[in-house]
């Protein structure tokens, strides 16, 4: 098994193949430890295949997996990931944006025990105004959300130990919140900074129209941290809420119309509305934190999952009587 595997998605990054993997391979000989290098092709439409397939010719430390169409960057780290076979996984660009020689910086945090090791841009080159202060923003509040002090959740160029990627599941885009989903079931994290370099070639696949999908992710990690094996506590909570303030609406409407008999329909036909409105919201909710009981239980047991995860198990095994009978012979 190698001790390391260095996993890379790339999409249309022929010019910077050659460099990167150049550059890759001279630090990692010096680091001198077995390793692998395993590149993931996202459907690239350029040449960037046809130059790892030749390069693989060449060294069998490396690996190419080509996906059938261009699934996204988090499909991409996730196929490197099962192929990785090393004891440490480290994900970076294949846009020469990420040094490899921040490598070794990376490596030296797991060495001291902890279980990611994440790059923190700290000068970064992006436009101030379409990456730069949307990105602040988005890092704090995610760093509030999840309880784990990163300033740069954004960057792939991070060092896991492998066991940690076993206990995460990605999809969507969510390999940028990998920290903080491992932070879950236990993982320890430290922030390492690292060189954010301009990219040689092309420019940058994302755009502005990322941020609103970075919303969108931070408010599902939010839920999946806090609610995950208890849906019914948010959803319950505010089905509770509702279904209350509607029933006492239509209740009060109710009390009037029996005290005073007048048309209620009349003097307050939108409030009644209003009530049965919230009324059904709220057994709506309800309804949907049951489901969630129902699919979170389903999840968990017909797929063996776990709702922990263990970092190690020590024990002084004690001889029993058949050890100390056989042990007398």
């Amino acid at each position: 098994m190698s001790v390391l595997s260095i996993v890379i998605p790339i999409h249309n990054e022929e010019p910077s193949i050659l460099p990167l993997y150049d550059r890759l391979t001279a630090v990692l000989e010096r680091l001198r430890k077995p390793y692998e290098i395993i590149f993931v092709d996202d459907a690239s439409t350029d040449r960037s295949f046809d130059l790892l397939a030749n390069l693989v010719e060449t060294d069998h430390r490396l690996k190419v997996v080509r996906l059938r169409r261009n699934f996204g960057q988090t499909a991409a780290l996730a196929a490197g990931f099962d192929e990785a076979q090393g004891q440490v996984i480290i994900s970076l660009d294949g846009d020469l944006q990420h040094a490899p020689e921040d490598i070794p910086a990376l490596l030296e945090k797991i060495e001291e025990g902890y279980d990611i090791a994440s790059g923190w841009r700290k000068n970064r080159l992006d436009h101030a105004v379409t990456r730069k202060i949307p990105s602040r923003i988005a890092n704090w509040i995610m760093a509030k959300v999840s309880h784990v002090e990163l300033r740069d959740f954004g960057t792939t160029f991070k060092a896991y130990r492998a066991e940690i990627l076993k206990d995460v599941n990605l999809y969507g885009e969510l390999h940028r919140f990998i920290p903080a989903l491992a932070a879950f079931y236990g993982a320890r994290v430290a922030e390492v900074p690292i060189r954010n370099l301009p990219r040689s070639n092309g420019g940058s696949h994302y755009g502005l129209g990322r941020t609103f999908r970075v919303v969108f992710d931070i408010f599902t990690i939010w839920f999946l941290l806090k609610y995950f094996t208890r849906p019914m506590h948010f959803f319950g909570k505010w089905g509770l809420t509702s279904a209350g303030v509607g029933g006492g609406i239509l209740t009060a409407l109710a009390v009037k119309k029996l005290w005073t008999g007048n048309d209620i329909i009349l003097e307050h036909g939108p409030l009644m509305v209003l009530g049965a409105l919230a009324l059904v919201t709220g057994v709506i909710l309800f309804c949907t934190g049951l489901l969630g009981e129902v699919l979170t239980r389903t999840y968990f047991e017909s797929q063996g999952r776990r709702i922990y995860a263990i970092r190690e198990i020590r024990s002084r095994r004690e001889p029993t009587i058949a050890d100390g009978a056989h042990g007398g012979r």
